[in-house]
């Protein structure tokens, strides 16, 4: 006679695995990604006179990356490690040079007057530039403004800029501002004929 082997009751084996599931559903978190931020310049007004649109040049340094990964910030050819330092000259001014932006007295609420500058970093990249070479520019130029944030923070309130509450940000937001403008990638690195 032959013997009958045992079997596993399977009938609710369904039920756990959906339970199992939707467990690991609603317990497992998604990461989400997150861009770089950027403020864009607001919509002119449409009444306004067209000359008055007009950027003043020495408001605004153009930093560009070629296809080779090598740096220009303004006329002349600088590594990614000084790219910091020469940014924070250009938007604190310290000098009064009138090659450097102008530094606009702006009242600013919880603080009164103060000197804000005008100045605009224009990022400009080729199409063959390396991503780890655009995002160490990036780096540099927003640390730059953090750092420019934190020295303004500790002068104005005592405390490094993201010890303060929220409305004390956005005030030291308000006397250094990050304006970085990026311009559409181009094809810079191609020879013409």
């Amino acid at each position: 006679m032959a013997k009958k082997t045992p079997a596993i009751n399977s009938s609710s084996t369904a039920d756990i695995a959906f339970l199992l599931l939707c467990y690991f559903l609603m317990t497992t978190t998604m990461g989400t990604q997150t861009g770089l931020s950027r403020r864009l310049p607001p919509m002119p007004d449409p009444n306004q006179k067209v000359e008055d649109q007009k950027v003043n040049r020495r408001n605004i340094i153009i930093v560009k990356i070629n296809s080779a990964d090598r740096i220009l910030a303004g006329s002349e050819p600088i590594d990614v490690s000084q790219l910091k330092d020469k940014i924070k000259i250009f938007l604190t001014n310290p000098t009064d040079d009138p090659n450097l932006p102008v530094m606009e007295s702006t009242e600013i609420a919880g603080l009164g007057t103060r000197k804000v500058s005008k100045g605009v970093i224009s990022l400009q990249n080729d199409r063959g530039t390396s991503y780890q070479a655009y995002i160490a520019v990036q780096n540099e130029l927003v640390k730059a403004v953090n750092e420019l944030r934190n020295e303004a923070a500790t002068r104005e309130f005592g405390k490094k800029f993201l010890a303060l509450d929220e409305d004390h940000q956005k005030i030291i937001k308000e006397l250094v501002p990050q304006q970085i403008s990026e311009a559409e990638p181009k094809d810079v690195g191609k020879r013409r004929r």
